[in-house]
């Protein structure tokens, strides 16, 4: 699996230059976001119903129901992703409302995780500033020089039933409790996550009161958890596969970054419509302030951006196995072809 990550792909026009013509569009149409926001919140909470009507009447094959809801839920949190980046309705006080109460549902405190996602834009790909919003990913000298615990735990942390399993669970029903990282950072990450779990807590207690306790975790568990490892296998596939790019400063740019370490994961169209086009996500990170429903109008406009970093469904299926980052031959490589390198052997 090779994704297209040629300087001829970009049109004639430089990093730099994209940054202006990207900022076309940038202007959301509110109409649009309203629709999209009802399209996308209504049928979860149908979903949601149907699943748990299903099982009160003792139709256990209606728990599939929790398949397309947790698709549903994912969508909610591509619309809060927007409005963490001001691009939803493009008005301040109207994206992080939104996004605050979306959060309820997504289980994600708003504001705390704003601002850990604005680093993870700011610094993405630069080796120097890994940490806050990323998958841990270490280079092949790093790694050689763990202890053999450090390799056990390293190993273990990008396992794919922990990666895509253990740890979305423990992330979005346990770390998103506290504002892990951020716990000196001033009140407002303590205000959002504290504000976010007594709302969490509020609407789950009400759904028990109504519904039961076991309905409730029969509907709302899976569908937490579905979601939770859909939302982590993209974040990983956007920035973990083989021709991705980190370097350091000064070599390090932004435009560079945005365009090379992040990929255009081009998937089927009724998977772009449920995951908010975030798979294109190489546009999204050079300008995070167009709305995710234009980013297609931008691949229409300049179809040279189609194939940088482009990688098939198919081909994502690769990029588990790679976990280090290889500096001298500038790729994301296996551990198996990382001991394969003669300075893996001193």
């Amino acid at each position: 699996m090779t994704a297209t990550n040629s300087a001829a792909s970009h049109g004639g026009f430089s990093e730099k230059a994209w940054l202006k013509i990207l900022s076309g569009y940038r202007q959301p149409a509110l109409r649009r976001s309203f629709y999209e926001l009802a399209v996308t919140l209504i049928p979860f909470v149908l979903l949601w119903a149907a699943a748990w009507l299903a099982i009160h009447l003792g139709y256990w094959i209606g728990m599939i129901l929790v398949v397309p809801a947790a698709g549903f839920l994912l969508r909610l949190f591509m619309l809060q992703h927007d409005c963490g980046h001001g691009s939803f309705f493009g008005r301040r006080r109207w994206d992080d409302w939104t996004g605050r109460a979306i959060g309820v549902l997504t289980l994600t405190p708003y504001d705390y995780w704003r601002r850990a996602h604005a680093e993870h834009h700011a610094f993405a790909g630069n080796l120097d500033e890994r940490g806050v919003g990323d998958i841990t990913t270490l280079t092949v000298e790093e790694y050689h020089a763990l202890t053999p615990w450090g390799k056990l735990g390293y190993r273990l942390y990008r396992h794919p039933l922990v990666m895509f399993g253990i740890g979305p669970a423990f992330l979005f029903l346990f770390k998103q409790r506290l504002p892990f990282g951020m716990m000196r950072s001033g009140v407002l990450p303590w205000l959002s996550t504290m504000a976010t779990n007594i709302a969490v807590a509020v609407l789950a207690a009400l759904l028990i009161w109504v519904i039961g306790l076991t309905p409730f975790l029969l509907v709302h568990l899976p569908i937490v958890l579905l979601a939770g490892s859909a939302g982590v296998w993209l974040f990983y596939v956007q920035h973990q596969f083989e021709d991705t790019h980190w370097s350091k400063p000064p070599e390090w740019s932004f435009p560079h970054a945005a365009m090379h370490g992040a990929s255009h994961y081009d998937l089927p169209r009724p998977l772009r419509w449920i995951t908010g086009n975030i798979g294109m996500h190489h546009v999204h990170h050079l300008s995070s302030r167009v709305p995710f429903y234009r980013l297609p109008e931008v691949l229409r406009d300049h179809p040279e951006l189609a194939e940088l970093g482009r990688i098939s469904l198919r081909e994502s299926f690769a990029c588990v196995k790679l976990i280090l980052w290889d500096e001298a031959s500038q790729r994301l490589i296996s551990l198996r072809e990382a001991k394969r390198l003669p300075s893996f052997s001193r």
